[in-house]
């Protein structure tokens, strides 16, 4: 491992937790902390059982089919299930990828599960990166699940496998995948609360539609009948969005740093989030951290779900133009790009020309050179569009010369 260049800072990091640890860099296998006698009832009692077959449903397929593994494990490392198809599934086991076993980083050396519990936040570890020798040939993106009510960790959702995961894809489908098991979790709690009759957040839904908007059209709904639209502001609707992207929250300096391109005071940030408490209401926005205290949904989530379950037509049906285009927040700048790039590549690589077509005729789509090439690669030679790609790939040329 010393001789490798380049090395990220963050896995530096988590091999010398590992080697801290006294995880042997030879060590082939992980300990089974969960035998099988304890295994079932552990699972069945996790919270994270409900929304199992979902999570197995919008990735677990995706996994078998690319020759993947996907794992859930608990909040202490330990896996609770373990998914894939067979033949993978054995090779697995050679390096205790099994059911059971603990992926803590300080039992099971540097890897995704282990990083993601160990940072809170979505991380992926390709082939050399692990600290162990016997998983090397593996890669892993792994991404945090976490309570909708009290936002902690309730585990973490992972994909491993070869070469053929590493991908942008791969981590964009299980943080979406992530997202919607929150969200059914988030759900759950609506349901088992839907008949207190008194009004709470809890009960409140937002809907954000903020995809090719300047401004975000907010609906609310209490749950008893739709309750109104709101057309936020500019900085309004840059400030829900980030909240509505960090469902664990974001302290004020958090906020801050992804809301606003240079250093501004405390209090500026302050009047903006008193004037936006004001507008939706003391129980929705909530403070220390700032977050968002009800169920959220939003175009641009729709989508990546969408994309994580595999459906582009749908997801680019929904899509109506980059998130907030005129904002230039740092951290909604990200999300933006984040968003439109993972279609990006999703209508390319479908190859439907079909679909390439509806993006290049788009307002964002129609100088993307690239999805003009890729649709000149699958359209028939005789098919009536043939012209109107070549057409515009030589203005293009004109243009980018």
């Amino acid at each position: 491992m010393s001789s490798q260049r380049g090395v990220r800072a963050q896995v530096a990091d988590s091999w010398f937790r590992s080697a801290a640890a006294g995880v042997q860099a030879d060590l082939v296998d992980a300990p089974i902390t969960l035998p099988t006698d304890v295994l079932r009832d552990h699972r069945e009692a996790h919270p994270l059982s409900r929304v199992f077959p979902l999570l197995d449903d919008v990735l677990g397929q995706a996994a078998r089919d690319c020759d993947a593994i996907l794992a859930v494990s608990d909040s202490a490392g330990q896996l609770l299930w373990v998914c894939g198809h067979p033949q993978v599934l054995r090779q697995a086991e050679a390096i205790g990828f099994v059911e059971g076993a603990n992926w803590d980083e300080r039992v099971a050396g540097t890897n995704a599960p282990g990083m993601a519990l160990r940072l809170d936040e979505s991380v992926n570890i390709i082939g050399a990166e692990h600290f162990r020798r016997s998983v090397q040939r593996w890669s892993c993106a792994a991404t945090p699940i976490h309570d909708p009510q009290t936002h902690g960790l309730l585990g973490v959702l992972d994909i491993t496998g070869g070469d053929q995961i590493v991908v942008p894809q791969t981590m964009a489908m299980v943080r979406a995948a992530a997202r919607m098991a929150e969200a059914e979790l988030a759900r759950e709690v609506l349901s088992r609360r839907s008949g207190e009759p008194r009004h709470t957040s809890r009960g409140l839904s937002v809907v954000m539609e903020s995809l090719g908007r300047s401004e975000t059209l907010l609906s609310l709904d209490a749950g008893r009948g739709h309750q109104g639209t709101l057309r936020l502001s500019p900085r309004h609707s840059e400030i829900l969005l980030l909240l509505a992207s960090a469902p664990r929250g974001l302290s004020g300096d958090e906020l801050a740093v992804l809301l606003y391109e240079e250093d501004v005071s405390a209090s500026t940030l302050r009047v903006e989030l008193n004037r936006l408490r004001h507008l939706l209401g003391e129980d929705v926005l909530a403070s220390r951290p700032y977050r968002l205290a009800a169920e959220i949904a939003g175009d641009w989530l729709a989508v990546e779900a969408h994309l994580a379950s595999g459906d582009v037509r749908s997801a680019l049906r929904l899509y109506r133009g980059p998130l907030l285009p005129h904002s230039a927040a740092p951290g909604v700048v990200r999300l933006r790009e984040e968003v439109h790039e993972s279609l990006r590549r999703a209508v390319m690589q479908s190859r439907e020309a079909d679909l390439m077509s509806t993006w290049t005729r788009a307002s964002w789509g129609s100088d993307d050179y690239a999805m003009w090439l890729a649709q000149r690669a699958v359209l028939p030679k005789g098919s009536p569009l043939r012209p109107l790609v070549l057409g515009q790939l030589a203005r293009l040329d004109r243009e980018l010369s």
